[in-house]
């Protein structure tokens, strides 16, 4: 298969802003690592105004996908966990091109997981499970259990990444195989959300009260990245959050873990005058015993 696809990737090989070519083959009969194609190749450019861009070929009665994304793109891909696959590709793909050893350091970038980014990605996760919790809560208390169920199965997930995280591990498609071994009580509270006989209404009511517990416990961890990001001066206008750098990432669930903390007594929140009477700007700080 590899000699029939050598002119498409050697053709990208010779650009000089290519910086690997990875080839994913199909091990399954339904493989959703390559979307059910035979094989897909993965090409790594260095440039930044380069979007992303595929292609699908057909060769004797096989399919294959050609990806070419930059480099910035992979990365906030990995980062944000937007393509999940893309860090299954890189790890497990045979490299086909590889300039510079740019792969090789990638890949031991991702097996080592540098605090920084790991503390960011953490920050994400909890800003996500943070939101499913909160909205899958309301959906409960108003009764409407289906949706509840959805918002909590999807909480479920991002605290079990979070917890893979924290390990010191990226998570992979399979995440709860991953989980089983390194977090079993979120393992085992989302096998009782599947699997118990209990009644919906019944099943959810545990289930909320368990993850309280699961949430809170993550808090210190979950909040880590933003508490330090404020730390860095004495109070903040939202939207000076919102633009930060690294808290960009967080994207709407800015609002709510904000909200959260100040709940939590994490940070609080100063009234700030304006033109309007009794009418006031938040600001929000983090205490200085941080």
């Amino acid at each position: 298969m590899e000699n029939i696809l050598r002119p498409i990737y050697q053709e990208r090989a010779s650009h000089a802003t290519t910086l690997a070519i990875i080839m994913i083959e199909k091990r399954q009969q339904i493989s959703p690592t390559t979307d059910n194609f035979d094989v897909a190749l993965l090409v790594i450019v260095d440039d930044s105004e380069q979007e992303l861009f595929i292609k699908h070929y057909e060769f004797e009665n096989k399919i294959a996908s050609l990806t070419v994304i930059s480099k910035e793109e992979l990365n906030d891909s990995i980062l944000l966990g937007t393509n999940r696959r893309m860090v299954e590709w890189v790890l497990n793909g045979k490299v086909l091109f590889d300039r510079n050893e740019y792969i090789v350091d990638l890949i031991d970038r991702l097996r080592t997981f540098p605090f920084s980014e790991r503390k960011l990605k953490i920050g994400i996760e909890y800003g996500k499970l943070i939101r499913r919790y909160i909205e899958g809560k309301a959906f409960f208390e108003s009764k409407q259990l289906l949706d509840a169920y959805n918002h909590i199965v999807h909480a479920l997930h991002h605290l079990a990444r979070l917890e893979v995280i924290d390990r010191g591990f990226y998570p992979e498609v399979t995440v709860w195989n991953q989980v089983k071994q390194i977090g079993p009580p979120i393992y085992k509270l989302y096998k009782e959300l599947i699997e118990s006989d209990e009644s919906l209404e019944k099943k959810l009511e545990l289930i909320f009260l368990a993850s309280d517990f699961l949430i809170n416990s993550k808090t210190e961890v979950g909040a880590a990245h933003i508490l330090s990001v404020m730390s860095e001066k004495e109070s903040w206008y939202y939207n000076e959050l919102h633009h930060h750098p690294e808290l960009k990432y967080y994207s709407v669930d800015l609002g709510v873990i904000l909200e959260f903390l100040a709940e939590k007594k994490l940070i609080s929140i100063e009234r700030v005058g304006t033109k309007g009477k009794e009418v006031f700007h938040r600001t929000y700080f983090v205490e200085k015993n941080y």
